[in-house]
């Protein structure tokens, strides 16, 4: 006779990994300030000024509270600051991801949307539009790749490609506001 499986509630659950994710945001807000951004190092590519200045808003009582205040840090830093902040990421299967030089969230965030297993005209497809879009914007193409396929990746890279520059500087800042909040989910929700 077998033992039968209790499984807790899905309210259950939910309020264990609410509880979770509480603890880790109350401790995250305890720590001093270069504590903090060590812990929250790769939310921002290659941006530990984000984190820095965000620190100063706690305590963070959920993700949400933390998101905004590191989006409010993006959106009032210096032009200067911002370019160089999606200048930080790295183009779509290239270089970086050829030489195997990607952080370890973007190896993680480009082989989930299947851009590791491009066929060769594929490849060749979507370094060509990274060109483009390079060459016509001043810095690289930026998109939250999680739940796209690189199909989908490679048509809004080409619908894209019609915008003004200034339409593209807010949507790359966008568009690594959704990057940094699945990276604080991951990191902080245990249900993530």
């Amino acid at each position: 006779m077998s033992t039968p499986t209790v499984t807790a509630p899905a309210s259950a659950t939910a309020v264990t990994a609410e509880a979770c994710t509480s603890a880790a945001l109350a401790a995250l807000s305890k720590l001093p300030q270069d504590a903090f951004v060590a812990r929250l190092e790769g939310i921002f590519e290659h941006s530990p000024w984000v984190a820095e200045r965000a620190w100063s808003a706690g305590p963070f009582t959920s993700i949400d509270a933390l998101h905004a205040a590191m989006c409010l840090v993006v959106d009032t830093a210096d032009p200067t600051e911002q370019l160089g902040l999606i200048c930080a990421h790295p183009e779509l299967a290239g270089k970086e991801a050829e030489a195997g030089t990607l952080t370890t969230a973007s190896t993680g965030e480009q082989r989930g949307a299947g851009l590791d297993q491009c066929t060769k005209d594929e490849l060749q497809r979507l370094r060509q539009l990274n060109k483009d879009y390079r060459a016509r914007f001043g810095f690289p193409f930026v998109v939250a790749v999680k739940g796209l396929s690189r199909h989908q990746i490679m048509d809004r890279v080409e619908a894209r490609l019609a915008n003004d520059r200034d339409t593209e500087f807010r949507t790359c800042l966008a568009e690594i506001g959704k990057i940094a909040r699945f990276r604080l989910d991951a990191l902080l929700s245990p249900a993530a």
